[in-house]
């Protein structure tokens, strides 16, 4: 699946995971700024199992530190589409995101969430490289960009940081489930490869279960296909409206004090 589409599919996930509007399921039902926040980030945990490649779009997405962690991603996962894409990568991943929650500082205007905010930065830029919502920028736009919004999300997150490993599991489940339905496959056992028997491998079961190990249902064919676009557009609109509403919710509750706020600075002499 297409870079742009996993973000999408997370985000959606998210909005119907955390709303509790039409058409969700409300499992894990948050305010608007933690499902605003929350599917930012979840753009960005559905990216991460592709952090496996040291010269990929997301392994340049905040150079060099992008870099340098996306070598011991791919060295640690046997390399692209390996570990990150099984079961114990989604699992490390989720710890990763349990402990970075976990990470407070108290300083003179109250606690913050500065791990919440780091992990974060990192996610919600990952989207936004996928999506190409800065297509011509180089480095420093995308660390301009990531370091406002780990500022914004350390300063205006919600209290409580439990969902965040809720969205790092939601991202990368999303993630395996839609390699796991193109013709690629994801090896879900890793480190254990179990390849079929030599006389599977021309029956049937040979896109299903594939020559290298790995499992594949292929109902939207190869990545980018016209199937893979007709079920995502739809998925894609989901998630935006959902963002939207979020936005307009919060833009009406705190309206009155950035007016006054900016009334204020008006009058002053």
């Amino acid at each position: 699946m297409m870079g742009g589409h996993h973000a999408a599919s997370g985000a959606a996930a998210w909005i119907a995971i955390a709303s509790t509007g039409p058409y969700a399921l409300g499992w894990y039902p948050l305010d608007s700024t933690g499902i605003l926040i929350g599917a930012m980030a979840t753009a960005g945990t559905a990216l991460v199992c592709d952090w496996d490649h040291r010269h990929s779009t997301i392994a340049n997405s905040l150079p060099p530190v992008s870099n340098v962690i996306a070598v011991g991603i791919e060295k640690a996962s046997g390399g692209h589409r390996q570990g990150t894409h099984s079961l114990l990568g989604a699992s490390a991943f989720v710890v990763l995101a349990a402990m970075a929650a976990q990470f407070q500082m108290v300083t003179p205007v109250g606690k913050l969430s500065v791990g919440a905010g780091l992990l974060c930065m990192f996610m919600i830029n990952l989207a936004a490289k996928a999506l190409k919502l800065f297509p011509k920028s180089g480095w420093i736009t995308n660390w301009i960009f990531a370091l406002v919004m780990a500022g914004l999300v350390t300063w205006f997150a919600p209290d409580q940081w439990g969902w965040l490993p809720l969205s790092m599991l939601t991202g990368v489940v999303v993630h395996i489930v839609g390699d796991m339905i193109t013709v690629g496959g994801v090896p879900l056992l890793w480190p254990i490869v179990i390849k079929p028997p030599k006389f599977l491998r021309k029956s049937a079961i040979k896109g299903i279960w594939r020559p290298n190990g790995a499992f594949s249902l292929p109902l939207l064919g190869r990545a980018g296909s016209r199937r893979e676009w007709l079920v995502l557009i739809p998925v894609s609109g989901y998630a935006m409206v959902g963002m939207a509403v979020s936005a307009w919710t919060l833009a009406r509750q705190h309206w009155p004090g950035m007016v006054a706020a900016l009334g204020g600075a008006l009058q002053l002499p």
